[in-house]
């Protein structure tokens, strides 16, 4: 190679240009031209050493080309293609699934302030109207699971809730949580009319 030809090649590159390695796969832009050494900074972010002979000048049609098969932008594309597609939905664990969604505690202080000029008849009127509305409500609003917190005493307000309970065609109760009430409580399963004919 003649010093005239060994000259336009190294004038040939500039800073900025984009370049091919010729026998590897690398390309780049120019960052410093010394003589016959080009600096070349990789489309991975390194900065290499090379000689003017072994470098080719991409045109900016051809350097498009090759911005769109990068592997930079081969890595956006594959991420794209692996993000979920459909939105997360929330898991609800069978526990939580099972769990009751409505709580009614009848005990007496929990419905009224006025309990003490109270017979044990009009408590318990009270707390069994609030069992049925609640119920009814319950139904009526689809609520599947409904929890009467009636405590322990001596069995008359469970024995009044299983009463009002089983007039309903569409329920079955039985003892709730043992480890989350005790023994205090009823759990009501309200069956869902499919078919609302």
């Amino acid at each position: 190679m003649t010093k005239k030809t060994q000259k336009m090649t190294t004038m040939a590159f500039k800073v900025g240009d984009t370049v091919s390695v010729m026998d590897e796969n690398i390309s780049g832009i120019v960052t410093e031209v010394e003589g016959e050494k080009v600096f070349i900074e990789s489309t991975d972010g390194f900065v290499m050493e090379f000689s003017a002979k072994e470098l080719l000048k991409i045109s900016p049609k051809d350097s498009l080309k090759s911005e769109l098969f990068s592997n930079h932008s081969l890595q956006s594309v594959l991420s794209e293609k692996e993000r979920p597609t459909r939105n997360n939905i929330p898991k609800i664990k069978h526990k939580e699934r099972s769990q009751p969604k409505m709580e009614v505690d009848l005990h007496i202080h929990q419905l009224t302030t006025k309990d003490r000029h109270m017979g044990n008849h009009d408590k318990l009127t009270l707390q069994l109207d609030t069992a049925k509305r609640q119920l009814e409500f319950a139904i009526s609003k689809r609520i599947q699971k409904i929890v009467f917190i009636h405590g322990v005493g001596q069995g008359v307000l469970r024995a009044e809730l299983e009463y009002l309970v089983k007039r309903y065609d569409n329920v079955k109760y039985y003892d709730a949580d043992y480890q989350k009430y005790g023994v205090g409580a009823m759990e009501v399963y309200i069956y869902q009319n499919v078919n609302n004919s």
